[in-house]
């Protein structure tokens, strides 16, 4: 009895304990909070290059995997020993991939970059030509209404003089000699700077590409070396259970972030398809746009919309318009139709949930965290979801959502649902 009362007060002398250390962790975190976040940087640049391998390597694993499964059964037959099959077979695949993947980033490359220069050069020669036929326009629209032509004249001749008058030679010249020659160590600073910045992330890519290489020869030996540890902590059943949730994570990430990769390359050619149909310019320019922003869930149309539409407008109103409801018709298509068929039911969360976790995860992370916001809010709700469930089983109550929409209590005594 006196070892069970010893045991009951020790027990929530522990609790009182982390409690209290928990507490002062959190008041701490807030009062070094730009401590943190510096720690938290250097950290992420040190491991940067490792980063970039294993995203690296975890979006090649289907590729290889399949590359493996295929040239196994080959390398095992002409070696007549199956380890050194999987050696080749393991090496072969890896060289496949890599290659793929060097060979379509510089196809990519080697097509649309020039092709985005010409289209940047492009707005820049017409850019005077564009404003005076926007300016024509806005007047003959807006002449039945002189007070607010005179207004929205006035805001956008204004912006236009400033943009003339800054691009001006003497303003230029002005310029050089009162802003850039008496600061010009800081500009070579700042230009040695982004200098430097190109060539670290060069050099991450490189080494992101060797580590990829080893993450994907070493990825079962890794996984047996975690399951290993994960059991030696954990008891058997809490260890499957870690075990599964890993394994929906992955299914959770992979399917999505794949999916989305491959559903927005798509968006992509289907917009530069469409507007080389309807003779639209800056085709490539604007669905490359559009095809990146995709990526992002929800407020991705929105956000390539709005830039590439302003620079249709200049070239003409009337095809900016057109142009609107053509990409506002392609995401409905893609909302719709081609995202549900590529996804599938990944998530299996709400529009609004989906929207609550963009805006979060996108605030504390930036644009990788309006990325990867719907599948780790999904794993998240997924483990809430099993506790509750849990939780609910110990208390002999129903685990239906529908049973508690209409509840106005539950009886204490036979755990009878009184609705309104």
């Amino acid at each position: 009895m006196k070892n069970q009362e010893l045991r009951k007060y020790l027990y929530q002398g522990l609790t009182a304990l982390m409690v209290a250390a928990a507490a002062i962790a959190v008041v701490f975190a807030f009062l070094k909070i730009q401590v943190l976040r510096a720690v938290w940087k250097q950290i992420l640049d040190i491991l940067m290059p490792i980063i970039i391998g294993a995203v690296l390597a975890y979006l090649l694993t289907p590729l290889y995997n399949r590359c493996v499964g295929s040239f196994l059964p080959h390398f095992a037959k002409w070696f007549r020993s199956e380890q050194r099959g999987r050696s080749f077979a393991k090496a072969a695949a890896t060289i496949l991939c890599m290659s793929a993947t060097i060979a379509v980033v510089t196809g990519l490359v080697a097509i649309m970059l020039p092709q985005l220069i010409r289209s940047v050069e492009g707005i820049v020669a017409t850019f005077s030509t564009n404003t005076e036929n926007f300016s024509r326009w806005l007047q003959k629209t807006l002449q039945d209404n002189p007070n607010v032509e005179e207004t929205v004249l006035g805001y956008y001749n204004l912006i236009l003089n400033n943009i003339e008058s800054w691009m001006n030679s003497e303003k230029i010249k002005s310029f050089l000699t009162e802003s850039i020659m008496p600061n010009v160590q800081n500009v070579l600073t700042g230009v040695s700077a982004g200098v430097l910045y190109i060539l670290i992330w060069l050099k991450n890519i490189l080494i992101g590409l060797i580590a990829a290489i080893y993450l994907l020869n070493m990825k079962y030996t890794l996984c047996g070396q975690a399951k290993k540890l994960i059991y030696s902590i954990f008891k058997v059943g809490q260890a499957n259970w870690i075990l599964n949730e890993t394994r929906f994570i992955d299914k959770m990430f992979g399917g999505f972030i794949i999916g989305k990769l491959l559903d927005s390359l798509i968006i992509g050619i289907l917009c530069f398809v469409g507007m080389q149909l309807m003779k639209m310019p800056y085709a490539l320019l604007i669905s490359v746009v559009i095809g990146v922003t995709n990526i992002i869930p929800f407020f991705g149309p929105f956000i390539g919309a709005v830039p590439t539409a302003f620079l249709v407008v200049l070239v003409s109103p009337m095809k900016c318009l057109y142009f609107l409801l053509f990409i506002f018709l392609l995401q409905q298509f893609d909302g719709n139709i081609l995202g549900p068929k590529i996804l599938g039911e990944y998530t299996g969360i709400s529009s609004f949930w989906v929207l609550f976790s963009i805006l979060v995860f996108g605030g504390l992370f930036g644009f990788i965290g309006m990325i990867i916001a719907v599948p780790t809010f999904a794993v998240l709700y997924d483990l809430l979801h099993q506790w509750s469930t849990v939780k609910l089983k110990e208390r002999q109550l129903s685990t239906q959502t529908a049973d508690y929409m209409e509840l106005k209590y539950i009886d204490e005594n036979n755990r009878t649902f009184i609705k309104k």
